[in-house]
Formats: C-alpha cells, structure tokens, sequence
C-alpha cells in the first residue's frame, strides 16, 4: 500500500503514532527507515501497532531521528546529570558530546539539582539525539518536599520541559497503594528514585499515586508536543533476591493498561524494565513484557546479573544486556562503573557507553538483523591485511584502540608493521599463514591428497 508523506506536523496532534495511524508517512519515518534498511511502510505499520517508537520532540529542531523497537537495531541509552553535590552545565555539556562522540542512540539527563531548566536547554541545544527526562526530580528541587506535591505542579513542570524539547518522560505511573505490602516482603523494598518519592507520596496522603490519577492529562501535554513516555518501573527490582517478585510483575501488569489508554490518545509508549536479575531469569522477564505490555518496545537498565561487581558494574551489567537483547529488547540503559558508587564523570560515561554498544552489537548480530555483521567482517579483512588505520576507524573506540596499540610500538614505523606486540614478527599467526600460503600450488597439493587416499 502506498501510503501519503508529510514533511511538517501541524495540528493539535502532533504524534509519530497519530500520523501513522492516518496512514502517514513523517519525514522521521522515512528518515529511520533509511537509516535501519527497513521499507518507509513497515516502519509506519510498526509505529501505529505500537511496538515501534520515534521519540522526536517538535521542539528538538536540530533532532536526528532514530527508532526504537523490536524490528529496528538494539540501541543504547546514556544517563548523565548534575546532582545538588556535584557537576555544572558545562560537565554535562561534556558529557552530552562523549554519549554521542562514542555512540549513544538517546541521553536522559536525570540531574536533580543545580540550575535545572538552564541545564536542559544546554542539553538539548548540545544534543542531535533524543532527550529523556524524569520529571519528577525537577518537581521535588522546586517545591523542596515531596509531601508538598500537587497534580497541578506536577503538570506545570511535565509542560515546561516538552516545550523545551524532551523527547520522552519517565514518569512512575504504574506503583499503586495496592502494592506497598509486596514492598515488605523485599529485602531491598524500593531502589527507583522516582518511585520512592511517589511511595513516599502516598503513604503520607493515603491517596493514590498522582501520575495514575493524571494521567489523562499527561496524555495532553505529551500529544501537543509528541513526547513518548516511558513508563517507569518503580518497582525494579534492586538485587537478585527481590527479581521476578509479585510487586515487579504487579506493577508490569498496569504499565500494560496504561500502556492502552496511551495509544487510544496516539502517543507513543515504551516499558522500562529491570534492574537485577539472574541471567536465568531474563528471558522470562523480557516475554512477560512483550504479553502484558502488547510488545511496546522494553527498554531495561541492565539487568545486572549479578550483586557483587561494585566498580565493574558496567562489565556484570552488559552481560545481562546482551542477552536481553538478544531476547528481544529494544533499547538498553547503560550502567557506568560509578553504578552504586557516585556521580560518573566523563570517563565513566565512556566506559558504560561502550560496554554497551558491544552487548547492543552483540544482541543484533544474534538476531540476525539485516547488515549487522557487515562492519565485523570489514575488520576481520582489516585484521588479517594489517590495515592498522581502517582497524582504528572500523573500532567501537578508535581512540582507546590506537591508544593500546601504540602504547608498545609508539615508533612510527609500526604503525604499518605486520604484527603487533602480542606475538611480535616471529610468531604472528596471521604472518605464518600468509607467507606459508604465499605461492602455494594448491593444484598439486590435491593431487598428493586424492593420491594417497586411493592408495
């Protein structure tokens, strides 16, 4: 079916999903198609059934589109963010151009302290990929006490930062009161932010959680300006003990309803996931999702495998990610060595970023996505040739690469030398095959062969 293109959104309704139900084809569906190998139809058809999302704020003007879902490649998210203790507007510049420097698909700038409408608008000015937020910090640093909140506050702050441009909110819609006497069987009860403040909430006011109430109204502001939310798993669980517990899977089941009365107001919708979790267990997690969440694309923090990696949290983290992926999620969240620790600086940032692009490769390259492996295959010809220059370019860190290599050869002549400091000349396996092979009559050896096997 050919379907109609549209270059400008215009209207009260300004959604990815709005338009593709209309049959529409956006300038960022045909952008992301382009940009995936995917048909400009198929994408449309995948954004109206809900399980394919393009975060792209009309307000993000210098916005490069990008796709999230099961049918698009696995994509990586960067967390940065100023907290009331540490980091300024220009750290986190910095670190918005080393997300996107080493590879990130989307940023959330998570700061919780600081001057932090001008931050956002930094972040946003800096940024040419999606930004998320969690609003909720923003209302507690304004109003400085979570007893104090109110819908209206709530609402005024969720309009503010869609008019500078976030392209998508976690808010924590899905905890109910119902739930908090699941929280005491936990050895770890409520590791999320953003949903401990909203039990904190409601264990004050005996009232039920504001963002559920709201969240009609949410709805509104996020179809003026096509903000996608990403609903919040409050009640990830924050060590293996409390994974798979009935409070996660509780709160999964109304982020799948929630996730309904999204799409009947066309905005665009993904599930946040956990946490920790036995890499037994991940599979299991990421097919309950796609059941009681329609298959909205999962997006998942980790999962961290494992409770005793503080400092190599990025390393216990990809490996679950990967296989996650590999399972069928969408987009992953990465984890820094700070995770648990402290504020990550720069370098934290790059380290998870990459830890994450490699479990994020390694997820496409399983599924088989069309062209994944084609950029391994270029470095393995890079490799065996001793191309040095292309291995650098083709490498997920080219930086960090040439760093390694010319740490032991920093002479200029072995930079084009055929082997590295591993084996040396001598003993390079590389080396041996190709001169051993070099002017080899393979002609007459197969006659030797077929020979001896007849005799």
């Amino acid at each position: 079916m050919r379907t109609n293109w549209v270059k400008n959104r215009t209207g009260n309704v300004r959604t990815q999903m709005y338009y593709a139900k209309e049959g529409i084809i956006t300038e960022e569906m045909q952008y992301v198609a382009n940009i995936e190998n995917l048909d400009e139809e198929f994408v449309r058809s995948e954004v109206e059934r809900g399980r394919l999302i393009i975060p792209a704020n009309i307000n993000h003007t210098h916005l490069e589109p990008m796709a999230i879902g099961i049918a698009s490649k696995c994509k990586i998210n960067s967390n940065i963010g100023a907290s009331a203790l540490a980091s300024n507007i220009e750290e986190e510049v910095r670190k918005v151009k080393t997300s996107i420097k080493y590879g990130a698909d989307t940023i959330m700038d998570l700061s919780t302290g600081g001057r932090l409408d001008e931050i956002r608008e930094a972040v946003i000015k800096a940024s040419s990929v999606p930004i998320g937020t969690v609003p909720i910090y923003q209302i507690i640093d304004e109003i400085g006490d979570v007893k104090k909140l109110t819908i209206d506050k709530m609402l005024d702050v969720l309009e503010r930062q869609a008019k500078q441009g976030v392209s998508y909110f976690t808010i924590h819609a899905g905890l109910l009161l119902r739930m908090m006497p699941e929280i005491s069987k936990r050895k770890m009860g409520i590791v999320s932010r953003g949903g401990s403040l909203m039990a904190s909430w409601m264990l004050e006011h005996h009232k039920e959680n504001p963002f559920y109430t709201a969240f009609d109204d949410i709805l509104d502001i996020c179809r003026k300006y096509d903000v996608a939310l990403s609903l919040g798993d409050s009640l990830r669980p924050g060590c293996l003990y409390d994974a798979s517990d009935e409070a996660q899977i509780g709160e999964l089941k109304v982020l799948g309803e929630l996730t309904l009365k999204a799409w009947d107001k066309d905005v665009q919708v993904m599930i946040e996931g956990p946490g920790h979790v036995p890499i037994n267990e991940i599979e299991r997690n990421v097919k309950l999702e796609k059941i009681y969440c329609h298959e909205a694309p999962f997006y998942v923090l980790g999962p961290l495998v494992l409770d005793i990696g503080a400092g190599y949290d990025h390393i216990g983290s990809a490996i679950g990610a990967a296989m996650a992926g590999w399972y069928g999620v969408s987009m992953l969240c990465y984890v820094t060595p700070k995770e648990h620790l402290g504020l990550p600086n720069d370098e934290d940032v790059r380290e998870g970023i990459i830890a994450y692009k490699i479990a994020a490769h390694a997820a496409d390259i399983g599924r088989k996505r069309p062209g994944a492996r084609d950029i391994d295959d270029k470095m393995s010809d890079a490799r065996y040739n001793f191309d040095w220059k292309t291995q650098f370019e083709l490498a997920l860190d080219s930086d960090r690469a040439r760093e390694y290599h010319d740490e032991t050869l920093p002479q200029e002549v072995f930079k084009e030398a055929e082997f590295c400091s591993m084996c040396g000349p001598k003993f390079c396996s590389y080396k041996v095959t190709q001169d051993s092979l070099e002017n080899f009559n393979w002609e007459e050896f197969k006659k030797e062969i077929t020979k001896e096997h007849n005799e």
